[in-house]
């Protein structure tokens, strides 16, 4: 799958990918290929623009859940995406982002019975274990952060599997953050 320049998309995905240049400085591959079709990328930069606004989550508990959901999902892109995000813009610390990206125990009880959570929502497909959904609630997460790992293993699903599709490359501005299944 070919990853689109902002002059071969068609409205409004060309538009979205102007506003991701004019906020990042450039257009990472991820949008070029959802740029592919318009309504995968309207749906996706709508999605991560309310996960990130509307949660209820910091920016370490939704990079938790999303480095969860895309490093049990295989998606290597998404790993190393949101690996620098973590660190760069989340201050995740690095034994956490350590733990997530190798499927360890995080050394923060809430952070980990988050990113459970989150895996065992993507893995049972909607159907959490009872184990998964105790331990979230037993450290303090609502209702509502249950239904916002919904958005976010919703928003993964979209990423991942596109990116595994179009076996995306990782952008330069990612690549120290490379990662294999």
């Amino acid at each position: 799958m070919k990853p689109l320049e902002i002059n071969e998309a068609k409205a409004p995905a060309k538009e979205i990918l102007e506003g991701i240049k004019s906020k990042m400085g450039a257009v990472p591959n991820l949008f070029r290929v959802m740029a592919n079709n318009p309504s995968l990328l309207s749906a996706y930069t709508k999605a991560d623009e309310t996960f990130r606004n509307d949660s209820g989550f910091t920016s370490q508990e939704q990079e938790t859940i999303l480095l969860s959901v895309a490093v049990f999902n295989g998606c290597t892109y998404c790993v190393a995406a949101h690996s620098f995000i973590a660190k760069n813009q989340s201050n995740v610390s690095e034994e956490v982002l350590k733990a997530l990206r190798n499927e360890d125990k995080l050394p923060d009880v809430k952070l980990d019975a988050l990113s459970k959570f989150a895996v065992s929502v993507a893995k049972e497909r909607g159907y959490p274990t009872a184990g998964a959904t105790s331990a979230l609630k037993d450290v303090g997460y609502k209702d509502e952060h249950i239904a916002g790992i919904v958005t976010a293993v919703g928003m993964k699903t979209m990423s991942n599997y596109i990116n595994h599709i179009a076996e995306t490359e990782v952008d330069d501005m990612f690549a120290e953050f490379k990662w294999d299944k």
